[in-house]
């Protein structure tokens, strides 16, 4: 079984995936629709290729499964996403020259950051489920989550300061330099992680997957509880991608912030959600129930983004880093509290499923993405040709995105109910006698 030492350093790999999704959710989309003045739905597009061919997931997933080795997919996941981060970087310096050939570039680019993530991320999780003890399973997804949110406050605030001025050259030396380490650090952070020979492996690892891949997916679908979850996560991370695309050129396009600027608001909003994870998960259990914490931080993600639909209206009297960590704070409790169902969810039912059930988890969340971050884009664009005012145009989405995180909320609520025992939160203190 993996230790606390084992699992921090786990953490580092979603650490170095963070680092280098960042790039190209933040600084590289921004660059795009404010310095090259693309609409914002060619981003979206790009995001929403990489996110569609994380469909792959529950096959990957099964692979890990079926395979019994989990850490080759992770280290040859994340030298995927690097490589394919490098490429984002250069496409959107080619586009300011030859725009089809940097438009070509990107698309590969995007289709290797989906593929590597959806590897990398899927076995890590997998790996979690089947190696840390059960008691410590909750805190141990809440802690990899957290170092992820770590990965992108510390990518996004020194990236910040590197890029102003921006230049293509600076933006792919900066992109180069964090694929580099985000790769290093994982081959250190993955090694001896799993026994030399799968022959070795505990039991719950050698318990491979029989019927073939499509019999595993079936037989995970037909559990109630993971059903349910799969829809909520669907719904809540519609809600979570939509905003996420637009929140940078909203700082840019209404507020007139640069690049760094924006970037730095991105690094504060990442900072909340980095704070509203380690509230949950330090006084969850004492708190609220984990269903309680999930719900109400949709609900509470709802009320930012309300605040944000106004703010536009407000100008630079609007306090907006303020509202910029109140919707991270949100954001990151109802992610902790779903993130521990996750990791409590994904042991129930049949063994040597874990892999498999991650993937179908995984999948809800990149289609969510994709669909989210594509609407959002191509929402706001659709908003600002057919309203005037800019701040309008963006509050209407925010509304529509609010109202989403409302769904969410309600949801959650119905996640295990009248099946089988309630979802308790095992909190990082809780976890300290396991």
């Amino acid at each position: 079984m993996i230790g606390w030492l084992g699992i921090f350093r786990l953490g580092l790999v979603q650490t170095a995936l963070g680092a280098i999704v960042v790039l190209t959710t933040s600084a590289i989309n921004r660059v795009m629709v404010v310095e090259l003045g693309l609409p914002a739905t060619i981003p979206g597009l790009l995001v929403a290729l990489h996110y569609a061919v994380q469909l792959m997931r529950p096959a990957m997933g099964y692979g890990s499964d079926a395979g019994g080795r989990r850490t080759s997919w992770i280290v040859g996941g994340v030298a995927v996403l690097a490589l394919g981060g490098v490429g984002a970087a250069l496409a959107t310096g080619l586009m300011a020259e030859w725009r089809l050939a940097g438009l070509a570039l990107a698309a590969l680019s995007f289709l290797l950051i989906g593929l590597g993530v959806g590897a990398a991320g899927t076995s890590l999780l997998a790996l979690l489920a089947t190696r840390v003890a059960p008691a410590r399973r909750a805190p141990a997804a809440t802690i990899v989550w957290l170092m992820m949110i770590f990965g992108f406050i510390v990518t996004t605030a020194l990236a910040g300061r590197f890029l102003d001025p921006f230049s293509p050259a600076r933006l792919l030396a900066v992109a180069a330099v964090v694929s580099g380490l985000a790769m290093l650090v994982t081959l250190l952070a993955v090694r001896g992680m799993e026994p030399a020979t799968p022959r070795a492996a505990p039991p719950p690892l050698a318990t491979a997957p029989r019927g073939g891949f499509r019999v595993a997916l079936a037989e995970i679908w037909g559990e109630r509880q993971a059903r349910q979850f799969t829809v909520f996560v669907f719904v809540s991370m519609l809600a979570y991608s939509a905003q996420d695309l637009i929140l940078e050129p909203f700082g840019g396009v209404v507020f007139g912030l640069s690049l760094g600027e924006t970037t730095q608001l991105a690094s504060l909003q990442h900072g909340g959600v980095f704070g509203g994870m380690i509230l949950v998960a330090l006084t969850g259990g004492r708190l609220g129930s984990l269903k309680a914490w999930t719900v109400a931080g949709c609900l509470a993600s709802a009320v930012a983004l309300f605040g944000l639909a106004g703010a536009g209206f407000a100008g630079p009297a609007w306090p907006l880093g303020a509202s910029y960590v109140a919707l991270g704070l949100a954001n990151g409790a109802f992610a902790a509290a779903a993130i521990a169902t996750m990791m409590q969810l994904a042991g129930t039912g049949r063994s040597g499923r874990e892999g498999t059930r991650m993937g179908l988890w995984g999948a809800a969340q990149a289609v969510a993405f994709g669909l989210g971050g594509l609407a959002g884009a191509g929402a706001s664009d659709l908003a600002r040709s057919l309203i005037a005012s800019a701040p309008a145009a963006y509050g209407a989405v925010f509304v529509v995105e609010g109202a989403l995180f409302l769904a969410a909320g309600l949801l959650a609520a119905r996640i295990g109910r009248a099946t089988g025992p309630r979802l308790r939160f095992e909190g990082l203190a809780a976890s300290r006698n396991g």
